[in-house]
């Protein structure tokens, strides 16, 4: 329902393991992802994530048009560096233009802080819960083993 609406959703999903899966599912469903490095505040405090994001943009144009290749060779290696740790953490949610209207979220308990977050904003999440997790957290959970690859993979693939 709230696809075909068209919603955006978040997948979160930051284990080692889980990373590449979350990232080609959200490819796959045309949704944001963080799949490297939850940073606190990243919806909480949306206003700095966005101007991060606006930065991202901006220096991603200066590559593309080769303008960073005008920069001295000091200041430019600074902005490739800015350039891909921004990429790194915030590459799954650059075209993100608000808040998500749903967060599916890997592993309850690795991804707390997400799960805090959303809570605060009043953002419906959808958790994938082990035994370690407290299933009232989550607005939907699904109790699944969140530390095979399989079972997130078949999850996150329906």
């Amino acid at each position: 329902d709230a696809a075909s609406s068209g919603k955006q959703f978040l997948i979160v999903g930051t284990k080692n393991k889980a990373a590449d899966s979350v990232a080609w599912a959200a490819i796959k469903a045309r949704c944001h992802c963080v799949n490297k490095k939850w940073l606190g505040g990243m919806l909480t405090n949306w206003s700095t994530t966005e101007t991060r994001l606006h930065k991202f943009r901006d220096l991603r144009m200066e590559q593309k048009t080769g303008r960073l290749n005008r920069l001295p060779k000091r200041d430019a290696a600074v902005v490739k560096r800015q350039l891909s740790r921004l990429q790194t953490y915030l590459g799954g949610i650059k075209y993100m233009t608000g808040l998500p209207d749903i967060v599916i979220i890997v592993d309850q308990h690795e991804e707390y802080t997400a799960l805090r977050e959303c809570i605060t904003l009043g953002i419906p999440t959808i958790c994938l819960i082990d035994t370690n997790c407290d299933p009232d957290l989550a607005d939907i959970s699904i109790p699944a083993n969140d530390d095979a690859i399989s079972s997130i993979r078949l999850i996150l693939n329906k």
